[in-house]
């Protein structure tokens, strides 16, 4: 990567590895030639930090708000009474999230980091307080699309802000610490949904983040300056939108995701229900690809070179598989603990921590290495086999296993899932140059939350058909019936299995854990494609500058620490002093001055008698 841009005056002038005085007499050409200036350091002060914290915390509560309510929604529903309606409380904020990931990265190109950030986090908070308040469904669904619009906005921009502050080789120890948090809020959401259930009232579902999201969005409006487009001209700003791209995308995804959330949970996949807006989102891609590669795109949102080199595109392909597998583990692991093992789904939110305490030191160790020795293809191999043998391992799990052997697994899988968290990003931009990081962090986060979805849509389909050929060992027909098509997932709970006779228990625990047994099988192929795919990806090396037009402002512009003494002359040396002190005064002359100086050093009479006159 290039040094820092300075004038050759400003080279000359702060290199402290020459000690040469400058010759006026010398020309140019003769003079010694100063080193390159080396580029600024990787500076970390008080606002550095206050940003990480504030991305961080605002992070957490995006992925809380993501499944905190699968514990506690049948609650709110009942309060508010909105029947059928409810799948729009999930799905509005999973929506709004992710089709408009890559919407906030161009924005962040155009606007700068600072306002992007700060309306996300404000929507977030405004639409946590509209949930909150709540007197009916309608007013729920609406607050939860205004929540997933600032989620969208929060997990995209936090990351490229996170790019723009820390260069590429060390950004894995920072983003292993973002991620961790997101990794926390994901996994225990459904248990504080329920804590708050049982304990006070559901609207703290969505209270809960205004006091916590209020501070980090203070801190965010004081801490978060940084550069951005000069350019005033708010037309010629939003003429740079692509917004033909951005229709296409949005209304393709929007049929996807609802093509997802109803297969298999409320209309079996053959239904045409799931079929027509699963074909169209899927036609509809296809012309968003074609229209982005095509000339008639000038500002693409999601540029297709982004996809011309192997190693960014196989990471893309892997960042995706990650996040199948990952929320594979999350989504299907209270299933064993609640409907195999009989757990409360507060107790089964204990029994998943294992997940949690490892997945994080996992991911800042992964992080600390791939910064120590800049390389992440062997972290890639190593995390992908470990989820395989973790999702093994979790298919020899029944009724009868130990605490010890449902958490050594637990670790296992974790480990694997951990490492790779911090190291995706950093793979996917390596190849690509610092201006493309906005859009392809963009491109990632899309990936990664699409690929959460797919990852509960596919596990859910092989569970539901699975159990679909083993509900015949339920001999009570009624039960049968009313866990059969699609309905065993929401009936794996403590409640109903402890409701059963003891004979039905036994049975429907039978055909769960066979259910779940298939469900880890195919896991274990996702994984295996995943650590298969590495070896395309090439080790490209990771940049150790900070190389950016968008960092903090006064950090990376004004701080004097990044500068260099530039000592001050003692002499004076101007055409336009003071005459007689200039040109007169003997003790500026030589002792024996040359008749040239001479000459140089007299005033002729007339500009004297001018002078005079003055």
């Amino acid at each position: 990567m290039d040094s820092p841009r300075h004038t050759k005056e400003l080279d000359r002038a702060t290199d402290s590895s020459s000690k040469t005085p400058v010759d006026p007499l010398v020309t140019d050409a003769n003079q010694p030639k100063p080193e390159a200036a080396a580029p600024p350091s990787f500076k970390r002060g008080l606002r550095f930090w206050t940003i990480m914290v504030a991305v961080g915390f605002t992070g957490l509560l995006t992925a809380l708000e993501a499944t905190i309510t699968s514990t506690a929604l049948p609650t709110i529903i009942a309060n508010l009474e909105g029947g059928d309606a409810y799948v729009w409380a999930v799905n509005g904020y999973l929506l709004a999230m992710t089709a408009l990931q890559p919407l906030y990265g161009q924005l962040a190109n155009i606007f700068g980091r600072r306002w992007p950030t700060i309306t996300a986090a404000a929507s977030f908070l405004l639409g946590s307080g509209i949930a909150g308040g709540a007197q009916n469904i309608g007013m729920l669904i609406a607050g939860r699309v205004i929540q997933g619009i600032g989620a969208g906005g929060i997990n995209v921009l936090c990351e490229i802000l996170v790019c723009d502050l820390v260069p590429l080789r060390h950004r894995g120890n920072y983003l292993a610490g973002m991620f961790g948090m997101i990794a926390i809020g994901t996994a225990l959401g459904p248990f504080f949904g329920g804590l708050i259930v049982d304990r006070t009232t559901w609207r703290w579902v969505f209270y809960l983040n205004l006091p916590i999201g209020g501070v980090a969005l203070i801190l965010l409006f004081f801490a978060l300056h940084v550069n951005a487009n000069k350019d005033k001209n708010l037309a010629t700003s939003l003429g740079k939108i692509d917004w033909i791209g951005n229709a296409i995308f949005v209304s393709s995804i929007c049929a996807l995701l609802i093509a997802l959330s109803w297969a298999g949970a409320i209309y079996p996949w053959s239904s045409f229900r799931v079929l027509v807006p699963l074909i169209l989102g899927l036609v509809g891609m296809g012309a968003f690809i074609a229209y982005e590669g095509s000339p008639f795109c000038s500002q693409p949102m999601m540029p297709l070179h982004l996809f011309s080199n192997r190693t960014s595109a196989t990471a893309f392909v892997l960042t995706f598989l990650h996040s199948i597998v990952t929320i594979w583990a999350l989504y299907f692991l209270p299933v064993y603990f609640q409907g195999v093992l009989g757990s409360s789904a507060q107790r089964s939110g204990v029994q998943l921590l294992p997940t949690i305490l490892v997945l994080i030191p996992f991911a800042i160790a992964a992080g600390g290495v791939m910064s120590k020795l800049g390389r992440y293809r062997p972290i890639h191999h190593i995390a992908f086999a470990l989820m395989a043998v973790g999702m093994g391992l979790f298919s020899l799990l029944d009724e009868k296993s130990n605490t010890g052997t449902w958490v050594g697994f637990q670790i296992v899988e974790s480990a694997g899932a951990g490492f790779m968290i911090p190291t995706l990003l950093p793979a996917v931009l390596a190849p690509l140059t610092e201006a493309d990081t906005a859009l392809a962090t963009a491109t990632w986060s899309f990936l990664r939350s699409f690929g959460q979805v797919w990852g509960t849509a596919i596990a859910a389909a092989v569970f539901n058909n699975r159990f679909g050929q083993l509900a015949d060992r339920i001999a009570d027909p009624v039960i049968r019936e009313q866990v059969s098509g699609g309905d065993a997932y929401q009936y794996a709970t403590a409640n109903f299995t402890k409701s059963l006779a003891p004979e039905t228990k036994q049975q429907f625990i039978s055909a769960l854990n066979g259910s779940l047994q298939r469900s880890w099988y195919v896991a274990i192929a996702f994984a295996a494609l995943g650590f298969v795919l590495v070896i395309i990806e090439k080790e490209v090396p990771l940049r150790e500058e900070l190389d950016t037009e968008y960092g903090v402002v006064d950090e990376k512009k004004n701080d004097s620490s990044l500068q260099k003494e530039v000592p001050l002359r003692e002499e004076l040396d101007t055409e336009y002093g003071v005459v007689d002190e200039k040109k007169n005064d003997s003790s500026l002359q030589p002792a024996n001055p040359s008749p040239r100086q001479r000459r140089r050093t007299t005033i002729p009479e007339s500009r004297q008698t001018s002078a005079s006159s003055r």
